[in-house]
């Protein structure tokens, strides 16, 4: 098993065990540490999604943060069966709703509003541009997008890049709706 570290807030320091899986790469802490200094420590009363959940580790880290309520969507069974036992570790915060299913079927089934949604998807499987046209439903009027890509995302629809960065290979974005 792989770990990662919870970087702030109420879980700060915890190890997430994952297994290895094709296209699992786990957003670094330093990319971490720099998106929740971009979204602010807080998340509070915020309603998150992380669409392709893999280690938790983004997820996690915004319930560690306070978030009201963060849904992580995973189909891959022994990644899915991860983050269950890591929300057992964490003694199953209340806030995290772990989701068996393709992200596609998600955002086409719900009908929660979030204020905040992950995107790190498989690179090279033409992901961002399928989700495009299904995320602003999903979204509140004010929400912002997080995206990890293999380059540069200069919009999605209606949110624009207002945050970036570069690490490694991972470009990583923060996107919101212009004013």
């Amino acid at each position: 098993m792989n770990t990662v570290r919870i970087v702030g807030g109420e879980f700060r320091r915890r190890q997430l065990r994952f297994p290895d899986s094709e296209g699992l790469r786990p957003t670094p802490d330093r990319v971490r540490e720099t998106l929740f200094n971009w979204l602010g420590q807080d998340l509070a009363g915020q309603h998150c999604l992380d669409l392709f959940a893999g280690s938790g580790a983004l997820g996690f880290e915004a319930a560690s943060r306070g978030a009201a309520r963060v849904v992580m969507v995973e189909k891959t069974p022994r990644v899915l069966a991860a983050l269950h036992e890591n929300h057992e570790l964490l003694h199953k915060p209340a806030a995290v709703e772990i989701v068996r299913g393709d992200a596609l079927q998600y955002l086409v089934s719900t009908k929660a509003k979030f204020d905040l949604i992950f995107l790190d998807p498989p690179y090279q499987a033409g992901w961002i541009g399928r989700l495009e046209g299904l995320l602003p439903p999903a979204l509140n009027e004010d929400a912002a997008i997080y995206v990890e890509a293999e380059h540069e995302i200069a919009s999605l629809g209606d949110w624009r890049t207002v945050r970036q960065g570069k690490a490694g290979e991972v470009h990583f974005h923060l996107l919101r709706r212009p004013a």
